[in-house]
């Protein structure tokens, strides 16, 4: 069983949903970024999205968008991200990690290398969302060879024919996007986001996680009332973004500290809880 479907299946038997992070890699530098994801598991990160910096990041806003820029800026490269993923690992082997993207640096790297390469680093899946289910097999079968979960997204306006396609070779969880649009630029509404979720898990056993649009602990908590799992970037990246004359031991603590505060918003969201 993989990583991702171990802790999927732990956080069904404790009832709760997962707090699902998301950073940069190299933002605002390394060392910065690497001290946050070192640091998110024990605030309560139960998987963690780890951003591969994209010149173009298309379906991002602008927090996101500024944050590659950031990133790239400081020298980082795919092969910087898989390296801080094994660095992770030394002392994490539990935690999953999923990387998000774009594809072109992908092909650069080559897909079966890159796949190859990412498992053997520790990444447990991926989401590369300009690679469309009827263009991913150039990825998918090489990911599939090595382990990897190709984590699909569905949206509010994917309708019943689409969503068998997007079913079809998805793994590890689905990722249930809440608003159209890019990230950071609005919210969701609780109500149409949650007949969404039970219709995706009326179709698919996989575990669904919404993303976009959940900015706080209390938007986090609504969301974790009835999907497996609350996805949060922009307003974490925000706070690595806004953070001009902190010593970068107070930007870490500050953006854990808000991790923390949102996983467990998370975490006590349903009051029938059972923990282990």
């Amino acid at each position: 069983m993989s990583r991702i479907a171990q802790r999927f299946a732990q956080l069904r038997r404790q009832g709760r949903a997962a707090f699902i992070p998301f950073i940069t890699a190299g933002d605002p530098d390394l060392d910065t970024s690497f001290a946050v994801l070192e640091k998110l598991p024990a605030a309560g990160a139960d998987l963690i999205e780890l951003g591969v910096p994209f010149s173009d990041p298309m379906a991002d806003g602008p927090v996101i968008q500024a944050s590659s820029l950031r990133a790239l800026e400081t020298g980082m490269t795919l092969p910087k991200v898989l390296d801080m993923v094994r660095r992770f690992r030394r002392a994490d082997k539990t935690t999953p990690i999923v990387l998000m993207g774009y594809y072109n640096p992908i092909h650069h790297y080559g897909s079966a290398r890159f796949a190859k390469d990412a498992a053997e680093s520790g990444v447990d899946g991926l989401i590369t969302v300009d690679l469309p289910p009827e263009e991913d097999e150039v990825l998918r079968v090489p990911a599939a060879a090595q382990g990897l979960d190709i984590i699909r997204l569905a949206a509010p306006t994917t309708d019943d024919e689409r969503l068998k396609t997007v079913l079809s070779g998805a793994g590890g969880f689905l990722y249930y996007v809440s608003i159209t649009g890019v990230t950071g630029t609005k919210s969701f509404e609780a109500g149409e986001v949650r007949a969404a979720v039970e219709r995706l898990k009326a179709r698919s056993d996989l575990p669904c996680a919404v993303g976009f649009g959940i900015k706080t602990p209390e938007q986090a908590a609504e969301i974790a009332r009835f999907a497996d799992g609350a996805v949060v970037g922009s307003a974490v990246v925000s706070r690595l973004g806004e953070g001009g004359g902190k010593t970068r031991e107070g930007l870490v603590k500050d953006v854990v500290e808000f991790c923390a505060s949102l996983a467990h918003s998370v975490h006590a969201a349903r009051s029938d809880s059972v923990v282990e």
